[in-house]
């Protein structure tokens, strides 16, 4: 027998790409249990296995900076509060990030791909269904028919996962002139956006033409992330996605005078934003 659950929870987070650097990504998860059943007729308690696994992902995967073991040009030191990430560009640009260790998930993969992550979820989650006989994840991006992008960023002032400073998101965008949407614009946006790092000047303690050094101070520990400032793109405000929203609603108006503007701003899979100008 089988049990299963389509769209169990959604994990969003930033992996380290060997080419391309931080790139936010959205999954969502989908779970089937092989076992025998139980006195009630069940394999295990729908109730029990949302729960349980929803807890799992978010208190790993979910807005953390996830990065394979085996990716070239990687460092990684760990001290007694934090843990520092170093790692080079193809172009020989460094990215340099020290979080609290929670912010991390290192995993024994060769890439931060949808497969071998999930055959590794597979055999952490046996440990919290011994009475099952089989798991299987299936890890899968939303199919987006249109624009989108990813970024990442780290909201200082949340009091929850957000405050870690390099967690991202996949997300679609939808912009409005006049009540109709804009293909033309949402594609440029979302070119303009490809991999970027959304930063706060509140955040920034230096800044040259080549790089960008932001950290703070938030309730699980000291956070800092150099990165250059070809993937980094400023903002005057926090980075949430309401202010995101409303910033590109703003930018754009300012381009278009006369015109009325709505952005839908996702922030990954099904929820997001909308601001208008």
């Amino acid at each position: 027998m089988k049990l299963f659950v389509d769209d169990l929870t959604h994990v969003d987070f930033t992996y380290l790409d060997a080419q391309r650097g931080l790139v936010g990504e959205s999954w969502a998860v989908r779970l089937e249990l092989d076992g025998q059943l139980n006195d009630e007729g069940m394999i295990v308690d729908f109730g029990i296995v949302k729960k349980r696994v929803k807890q799992w992902f978010d208190a790993g995967l979910d807005h953390s900076l996830v990065i394979a073991d085996k990716t070239p040009n990687l460092k990684v030191t760990s001290a007694e509060q934090n843990t520092t990430v170093e790692w080079h560009y193809p172009s020989g640009e460094t990215l340099r990030c020290s979080a609290p260790h929670q912010a991390f998930e290192i995993l024994p993969v060769d890439a931060v791909e949808p497969e071998p992550v999930a055959r590794w979820c597979e055999q952490e989650l046996a440990a919290i269904f011994p009475t099952v006989s089989g798991i299987k994840v299936t890890l899968y991006p939303e199919v987006i028919d249109g624009a989108y992008y990813h970024y990442t960023h780290g909201l200082q002032k949340h009091e929850g996962n957000c405050q870690r400073i390099a967690h991202g998101h996949r997300s679609r965008i939808h912009i409005l002139v006049d009540g109709e949407r804009d293909l033309a614009l949402e594609a440029q946006w979302a070119k303009r956006f490809e991999d970027i790092y959304i930063g706060a000047e509140d955040h920034v303690v230096s800044r040259t033409e080549q790089s960008v050094d932001f950290a703070y101070q938030a309730p699980q520990g000291t956070f800092s992330l150099t990165l250059p400032t070809s993937v980094v793109y400023m903002i005057d405000t926090e980075s949430t996605v309401e202010l995101i929203a409303n910033h590109l609603a703003q930018t754009i108006a300012a381009t278009l005078p006369g015109k009325q503007i709505e952005v839908r701003a996702f922030e990954g899979i099904g929820k997001g934003s909308i601001a208008t100008a």
